[in-house]
């Protein structure tokens, strides 16, 4: 009777226990669209009610057991038959049996560990999910809802300023420098280009931020490169000994922390790439690799204890000395 649809069928629902208070932001889907999800950090409790509602009050629905699972997992979308998890949590709500009315069932995640920052990219997925299943004999009811895990940082102990020179020989020298190696992403870079030596014609300079997405390993590594911004320096020619300041605002961009071999999966880092056109639309360029965190020293009241510490840190670095916020002393989970 449940196989032609004449018999019992139930809707199920998932609702976080915190689901008024708790903040939402935007976060891009696989095909490019902008949607809120909720917010969730390193460490938080995850908490809500599966609400199970029968079409067909008072006839009888029968079950293989009903239970509620928390999952992070990561998808490569050139392998999309193996869902690569790196949490999964599970737990029973219901034994096998029957009912006759709707249900409710409480479900409690505490303090989830939620090593990794939730990722849309050209190649891969990483999500974090909730997915309450009813177990039946033919076919299974399955509810997912998805939230998004940002990852916070605290001030680098290191991040010194890059000074790079870059040029042809006898034809141009030039000189940049960056105040800073790693910035947050609200964050301004601040620089400076000295010229040297011009003996070429440039009529065009400017500073593009690019993202390089890796993933795979061995012979099957994929890179894409995605150019983010492009911002102009200089429309004109220089002369020798000018110095052309920079002042580049990352809030206005979509950008994401860096992430570097996240689950032996997966990278995203990040280049800011010094462009010079000339009168012959020849083109010059330098890359430089900055690296990209969250900023984690302001912190939401409401946010709880665990979400307040949890931190994500750069590759060998072991503790944090400039934190603002020294009452929220940070943990070393030593992710990346």
């Amino acid at each position: 009777m449940s196989f032609f649809g004449f018999g019992q069928s139930a809707e199920v629902e998932l609702v976080l226990s915190d689901a008024e208070s708790r903040r939402r932001v935007e976060h891009k889907t696989e095909e490019g669209k902008k949607e809120k999800y909720f917010l969730f950090y390193d460490g938080e409790t995850v908490s809500g009610r599966v609400i199970l509602t029968l079409k067909h009050p008072n006839r009888r629905l029968e079950h293989q057991g009903i239970k509620v699972e928390f999952i992070g997992q990561i998808e490569l979308y050139y392998d999309r038959g193996n869902h690569h998890e790196f949490v999964s949590l599970v737990k029973d709500l219901a034994r096998p049996g029957e009912f006759t009315q709707s249900q409710i069932f409480d479900f409690e995640f505490t303090h989830v560990e939620k090593p990794y920052e939730s990722y849309t990219g050209q190649n891969v997925k990483l999500r974090y999910f909730l997915r309450a299943t009813v177990s039946r004999r033919l076919n299974d009811v399955v509810k997912e809802m998805d939230i998004v895990v940002h990852t916070l940082s605290t001030y680098p102990e290191l991040n010194s300023s890059i000074k790079m020179e870059v040029g042809i020989e006898d034809c141009l020298h030039i000189e940049f420098e960056y105040n800073k190696s790693k910035y947050h992403l609200k964050d301004v870079i601040v620089g400076k280009i000295y010229f040297l030596l011009v003996r070429i014609k440039i009529k065009h300079m400017e500073i593009d931020i690019i993202k390089r997405e890796t993933t795979g390993t061995g012979p099957n590594v994929y890179h894409e490169n995605d150019t983010i911004a492009k911002y102009e320096i200089m429309d004109g020619a220089p002369v020798r000994g000018e110095s052309i300041p920079i002042r580049l605002f990352l809030a206005g961009y979509e950008l994401t922390p860096t992430m570097r071999d996240i689950n032996k999966k997966f990278s995203v880092r990040y280049y800011l790439n010094l462009v010079l056109i000339d009168e012959e639309e020849r083109r010059y360029f330098k890359q430089q690799e900055v690296v990209l965190w969250r900023k984690g020293d302001i912190v939401r009241k409401s946010m709880s204890h665990q979400a307040a510490i949890a931190s994500q840190r750069f590759e060998g670095t072991s503790s944090h000395t400039e934190a603002k916020t020294p009452s929220q002393p940070a943990e070393n989970n030593g992710r990346q």
